[in-house]
Order: C-alpha cells, then structure tokens, then sequence
C-alpha cells in the first residue's frame, strides 16, 4: 500500500514533477512515421504539453509548441515548406529546432529585425523502424536504443495505437503481472467466447528479475516446466515504460495525468521461401476501445488490458490496494522508480540512460522466440503452433485492424486473400 503522497509521486508526469522529469530522460514513440503520409502535421500532448508533430519538405522531423510564439495561434493549422512550418496566422516559419526563420511583414517592412528571443520550444525527434520517436528532456540527449527486433529483415511490420482514459502507471504495472494473462486473457477470454468453467492453467512458481533494461518475469504454469522458455528466458518489463514480448513492443506514454497514449509495435516473420520481402512503408493505425453503444471492446488480448487499466480509475488510488505475493514485481517496479526519482534528485544521471553510439546500436533483449523471428517458418508448419495459427487468421492483439493492412499482411505471408 502507498501513501497518497507516493502514489501522486509515481503518476504526476507534467514538465516540474518528479517522474514528469525522470521520463523526460528518455526517447518516447509518439507516433508512427506513416501517420505524416497524408498529412504532414500531427497535433499531439505528451506529458501535459500540447504540441505539434510535423514533416517539413526536406524530410526533416519536427516537435515544436503547438502555439505559435507570435500570437500564439495553433500551429497544426499551419503548413510545412522545405525547411520548417508556417503559422496561417502570420506566416511566421520555424523550424525544428524552434528557431524562427521567417517573420513576413517585419521581414519586408523592417528587414533588419533580430529574432533572438522569438524561438519556441523544439524537441528532437528521430525516425527507428516505422516509430518516431521524441525527446522532452535536457540535452545533450542520449542515444536512441536500436532495439535488436528493430534490425530483423524479413519481416512485416505495423504499429497500433489506442487513447487509453487512465494514467500511464496503472498501464504499466500490467506489464509485470503474469497472473493477469490466466485469469484475464484465458479464463475471462474463454467465457467471453462462449465457456463456462475456469479451465486455465494455473500459475505454479514466479520469479522476477531486474536487470539494465528493466525488469524480467519467468512464470510456470500448469503443463510447463522450468525447461520452458517461459521459465528460463521470461518476458520484458522495458525501462521506463515499455513491454516487450519477443515479437512485439508496447509502450505506455504519458498523454497527461489522466490519459496515455498506448503505442504497439509488431512484427510477423514472413514464412520460409518468401525471402527476401521488403516492406516499403510500416502501417500505423488506431484501435478503438469501446463500441457504438460506449460499451468497452473486450474481444482482443490488449483492449481486455485497457478495461483492466481504466477499470481502476483515471488514477488509481493505490492508498486501498491490498498487494499480494503475485505482485513482487510491481513492488519492485516502483521501488526501482523511487529510486532513480532520488538519485536523479541527487545530480545523478538515471539508470538505462546509453550515451554511446555503438552500445545503443542492436541491443539485445531476452526473447523466448528470436530463431523463429529470425530464421523463420516454412507457412505449412504455422499450424503446429497455436499462437501463430490464430495470428494468420486475425490480428488478435487489437481490435479494428483495417483491411487494407490485413491485405497487406496476407500478401506478405503468401495467403489467399
């Protein structure tokens, strides 16, 4: 149980709080790098700020004030140039460092104007296997970390997002809690299709681990044991705020107190023989969460999460909780976030930071599925396992997968359409 003072320390996130800074030290996807195909300008909120993402002509990547610093009129109204975007209001252009370029009338009236001091807040933004990714925090910025899934050939690939009404913690500590998958995603699942008996496999044994990337869980249950990768590989709970389960990522980002911004990233290796396959351009789609009648979409693994997730408020109050011995890792989780609250405090540069170049390039993470991921599957062997013969039939991780990337995905794999 925390106190009210501790929970609020673990959820405020706005530029000043204590965890509002410590996120701020680390890359955050925003967005997929699709969503600017159509339109070049995104207006977007992270961690309490309201800001604007963009696509100048140059192919420049750009997060700035959502208010120009003129008059401070909205920016996602505005229009990108080659090097920047332009303010409807007045035409003023900026460009992604926030340095103000041009001021038409002055520019033409007064030519000689300085425009020191008429800058506005920029933040880098760099492009990584589809996902744009930002950085809110002091620089110098560390290194982007590539991923090792991030470098796979041969493989399709699509990123999800969903608005998610709760707080971005609440979210995250589902990453550290195995149980969950019995009893929310196989019993809760199975009476949702139609059954009528609590016939899951129990969870027998847990362990957690914590190591530089975040945490590691290793469950057995019922039928397994401690041969199983479940058990000598586990599953990532990524630092900060991330969740890695062998062929896909899902983060948790702080759209403010109140709300986040869920962002997955998936990967499907294409079936033996279909090599080489390049994918010319990641899809980015949103998932909805409830249906026309306001009722939550439970039908998929993630959006049973998100009922879960907002089902404990806007933001939990952890002051009435009651933890048990399945909750080691969340405890550990937010000691860790304690922890580099205080050390960050002290002058200290938090844990996970990478500052070099080479050491932020492939970085491996435990993966119970890397040979299939990597080497692949001829299509006929799909069937023997359950998990991929389900994924070639439906997208099952999130609601509303639109068709024109269903098709995508079956042309990729060499299914009949």
């Amino acid at each position: 149980m925390l106190t009210a003072a501790r929970n609020e320390m673990l959820t405020r996130v706005g530029p000043g709080t204590p965890m509002g800074e410590l996120l701020r030290r680390y890359w955050q996807p925003v967005a997929g790098a699709s969503e600017l195909d159509a339109n070049p300008i995104k207006a977007i909120r992270l961690m309490g700020e309201d800001l604007v993402l963009y696509k100048d002509l140059g192919g420049r990547y750009g997060l700035i004030d959502r208010h120009c610093p003129h008059r401070r009129a909205d920016m996602s109204y505005g229009w990108v140039e080659q090097s920047g975007i332009r303010c409807s209001y007045h035409g003023w252009l900026l460009n992604e460092t926030g340095r103000c370029l041009e001021q038409p009338y002055e520019d033409t009236t007064n030519p000689k104007p300085s425009k020191a001091g008429c800058e506005t807040k920029a933040y880098p933004v760099k492009e990584c296997a589809g996902l744009l990714f930002a950085y809110l925090g002091p620089l110098p910025a560390p290194e982007l970390p590539v991923w090792e899934p991030f470098t796979w050939a041969n493989g399709f690939r699509e990123i999800v997002l969903a608005d998610v009404p709760c707080n971005w913690f609440q979210c995250q500590e589902n990453s550290i809690d195995p149980v969950h998958f019995e009893w929310m995603h196989d019993n809760w699942g199975s009476r949702l299709r139609g059954g009528d008996a609590n016939a899951a496999p129990k969870h027998l044994k847990l362990k957690f681990e914590e190591f530089d990337h975040g945490f590691v869980y290793k469950r057995v249950r019922e039928g397994q044991s401690e041969q199983d990768r479940y058990w000598t590989v586990g599953r990532v709970a990524l630092w900060p705020n991330g969740f890695y389960l062998g062929s896909h990522f899902e983060w948790r980002v702080p759209v403010d107190d109140e709300n986040t911004l869920s962002i997955a990233w998936f990967f499907m290796r294409v079936p033996k023989g279909r090599e080489p396959y390049v994918q010319q351009r990641v899809p980015t789609w949103v998932s909805p969460i409830k249906d026309e009648t306001g009722r939550w979409i439970s039908s998929h693994v993630i959006n049973q999460d998100i009922i879960a997730w907002a089902g404990q408020g806007r933001v939990a109050d952890r002051t009435k909780e009651h933890l048990r011995s399945s909750d080691i890792g969340v405890t550990m989780m937010r000691k860790r976030f304690f922890e580099e609250i205080e050390a960050m405090a002290s002058g200290k540069e938090p844990g996970g930071i990478i500052r070099s170049a080479n050491a932020a390039q492939c970085i491996a993470l435990p993966n119970m599925a890397r040979e299939l991921n990597t080497e692949g599957l001829a299509l006929a062997d799909y069937d023997n396992d359950p998990i991929l013969r389900q994924r070639l039939k439906e997208f099952r991780h999130h609601y509303g997968q639109p068709p024109e990337v269903r098709r995508a995905f079956v042309e990729a794999m060499g299914l009949p359409y």
